[in-house]
């Protein structure tokens, strides 16, 4: 992954799809930046000469394969797929509602299905290719008011470790990215939907989390230009990662989990290893 490789990143009208794309030019690469948006798209990364924009709802098949369509006849073949596009749909599960789930796990986890279905094939043809997933910290450890963005983003890590081994004798390769606070557009009103408040127990607590994520929004301690520099060098190795813990809070996340998992497992240790039939 050392030489001028041809990149298609989701959700690159903002943040860190944004920063992906302009990290993956600065380093020499051709990027097909896709967004619902696509003038929003332009505007963002601004004009370039290796720079292909493409309009991409990831929650429709067709727009996805009409993408790779696009860069396939531009450029030739798709190198990296780096699977961004998302939103957040907060709250406590009983105030969010059905449809509110089902759009969350829509755009997370069946969106980069979506785009993944229509690259796999150019990759498998060119027997070379890097799927990258941005999942999150939430894909490892749940956390309150992110039951619908937590659910989608342990899709994304389920979906990915099981794929790894299906696609890795074509040369494709996987990397999982587990990004902790950083200083996105996520909390914003364009991403963030919050539950309507509909059941007296959780209203306090409610207005709590609301206050101090509108408070944290603009304020969230990683750089999302930095992280962005680390995926388009990650992605340069031979072997990639197969997860990134990206911010100094996701490392923390990793060990808390890591740590939990190890005394889940020893506490019935004997309990567990007893289930086995007799004889």
């Amino acid at each position: 992954m050392t030489d001028k490789k041809v990149w298609l990143v989701t959700g690159a009208g903002r943040g860190l799809g944004t920063e992906i794309a302009k990290s993956a030019l600065a380093a020499g690469h051709a990027v097909v930046a896709t967004g619902r948006d696509v003038a929003k798209v332009g505007a963002a990364i601004g004009k370039h000469d290796n720079l292909l924009t493409v309009q991409l709802d990831v929650t429709r098949p067709e727009d996805a394969q009409a993408a790779v369509e696009a860069a396939i006849g531009k450029f030739g073949r798709i190198d990296v797929l780096v699977n961004n596009a998302g939103n957040f749909y907060a709250g406590f599960f009983e105030e969010l509602s059905p449809d509110q789930v089902r759009k969350q796990i829509e755009t997370l986890l069946f969106g980069p299905m979506n785009v993944t279905r229509a690259v796999l094939p150019v990759m498998r043809q060119q027997r070379s290719g890097l799927l990258l997933n941005i999942s999150s910290t939430a894909g490892i450890a749940g956390g309150m008011f992110c039951t619908a963005y937590a659910a989608a983003k342990f899709g994304i890590e389920g979906w990915t470790e099981s794929l790894t081994p299906e696609i890795e004798p074509y040369g494709i390769r996987t990397m999982l990215v587990e990004p902790g606070f950083f200083r996105t557009e996520l909390l914003s009103a364009d991403s963030t939907t919050y539950a309507e408040p509909a059941i007296d127990d959780y209203a306090q607590r409610t207005r709590e989390i609301v206050a101090a994520w509108s408070g944290m929004d603009g304020k969230q301690g990683g750089d999302p230009a930095k992280l962005a520099a680390a995926i388009v060098q990650l992605a340069g190795r031979d072997e990639p990662l197969t997860r990134f813990a990206a911010g100094a809070d996701a490392v923390q996340t990793f060990e808390a989990k890591a740590k939990a998992l190890l005394d889940q497992a020893e506490a019935h240790r004997a309990l567990s290893s007893s289930l086995a039939h007799d004889g």
